[in-house]
Order: structure tokens, then sequence, then C-alpha cells
């Protein structure tokens, strides 16, 4: 990288987001903060927006190891975004302050049919792409699990726990333990299909394989956090937590228990 603070500015310009970036352009300045045109020569990718933005900020640039990423949201509070643009004052603060401190969240990383890889940091989603429900054989270690029929599976993160996940009934899991979680799309239980019906939560050592039976709806959509993926054809995807994690920015006042109070409580 060229500079030691060199920041780059991720989000869709509207004229109300322009003027409030401009100001906080103006205050990274003052602290001796460099922006650049570039991504790849920033140390520092700052996305303005919500939680969605976020996530296609960090998708955009590849889920960088070498740089920190700093969520700064535009009214609509989220588990990835500290800062606000309407709150100049907070993000001042934070940058002359030791009311801060770096996040390592952990991502999932996904294979599908031996070629394709890539990471998620929310979650992982298969669903049906027609008003039919399709199945997969559901393996654990290379260990059989069930058969699932129905609209689909959910994998997520312990991050992305609160969002599709939870909308399932998924569990909420605390962003500091190393896992993943499996989570069902409306399945289907009867004499002929079974599965588990809960939540199931794997530790960083599992890898989780599902096999697309192949029975006349084995095109399933498959989607990367807020991301469908050009898939049309697959038959078997894998996925295991990553050794690659994502680093951010966070107040310290602003624990992942206030978030879930703020958000749900």
């Amino acid at each position: 990288m060229n500079e030691r603070n060199s920041a780059y500015l991720f989000y869709k310009p509207t004229d109300e987001l322009e003027e409030k970036v401009q100001s906080i352009r103006k205050l990274g300045r003052k602290y001796g903060y460099t922006l650049v045109e570039d991504p790849k020569d920033a140390n520092m990718i700052i996305s303005f927006g919500g939680d969605g933005a976020f996530l296609q900020a960090v998708r955009k640039t590849d889920f960088r190891e070498d740089c920190l990423y700093i969520g700064v949201n535009d009214g609509r509070v989220g588990f990835y975004t500290d800062f606000s643009t309407n709150d100049l004052e907070k993000i001042e603060l934070g940058l002359q302050s030791k009311n801060i401190e770096v996040l390592n969240y952990p991502t999932i990383e996904v294979t599908v049919d031996g070629m394709k890889s890539f990471h998620c940091l929310n979650e992982l989603s298969i669903r049906s792409n027609i008003i039919k429900t399709f199945a997969m054989d559901v393996f654990i270690d290379d260990t059989y699990l069930e058969t699932f029929r129905g609209d689909g599976l959910v994998v997520s993160t312990p991050t992305g726990s609160t969002a599709y996940n939870k909308s399932l009934n998924g569990a909420v899991v605390d962003p500091k333990l190393k896992s993943m979680q499996l989570t069902e799309i409306s399945s289907i239980n009867n004499n002929q299909y079974r599965t588990l019906g809960s939540p199931l939560i794997l530790s960083k050592d599992r890898e989780l394989v599902l096999k697309i039976i192949q029975d006349g709806n084995d095109h399933p959509i498959i989607a990367a956090d807020n991301e469908a993926l050009s898939i049309r054809h697959s038959h078997e995807v894998r996925i295991k937590v990553s050794e690659k994690e994502v680093k951010t920015l966070r107040m310290k006042d602003n624990l992942f228990i206030h978030k879930v109070k703020r958000s749900f409580l």
C-alpha cells in the first residue's frame, strides 16, 4: 500500500448521501487520511449504507485480510455499521480515541462441484427457482445425515445468524464462536422424507456437504450473502468455516449484545 492511512469509500452516490460523504472526507483529511480511487491501494475500506452495502463492499473487494472494513450507516442501524453519517461527532471521537477495537468476523468457504470457490460473510442459501420443492442429501464430514426435501437450506455464519437465518427460527450465535449453522426452509417431513427439523450448529472443524438430487428440479438458486450467483447446474456444494476473516472496526460501547437488544428487543 502507498499510504499508511489510505481509505477507499464504497457507496452508491445520491444527492443526499454525497453531501454527508463530503463532510466525512473533510474529517478524514483533518486526521491525516488519504482517500484513494482504487480499493487495491487502500488499507481501509469504508462502506456507506446499511448492512447490505457493507456486505457488497466486502464482496466487491474480495474479502481482503490486509485491510480494515468500516461500516457507516445512513440512518438504517445494522450489525455491521457502528458509525452513522448523521453523527459526525461519534466518527471524530472514533478517529481520535481508544474507544474502538478491531473485530475479526468469521466467514464460510463454499466450493461448488469441486471447481468454483467463494466466501460468504453472512450466509449461503440454496433455494428452488421454481414453484416446486427439490431434494438434497446432507452429509457432515462425509457421513450421511439426512435427505432434505423442501424449499431450500441456509448456511449462516455467526454474524449472519441474525439475518435470514433468524427469520427461519435459527439460533442467534455469538460472533466470537467460529462456527456455521444449517437451517431449513419449509422442509417436508413424511414417511419418505425425514429431516432434523431444527437448526444445526457445526464447529469450525466440520465440513458440510450438500448433494443435489437430480430429479428434474436440479437448477436451484445459489446466493452468497445478498448476491445471487450465476451457477445454473450443480451437483455438490461443500461448505466449511474458512481461515479467512474480515477485520472491522467497532466502538467498544457497542457490543454484540447491545446490537441484539437494539434490533430485536
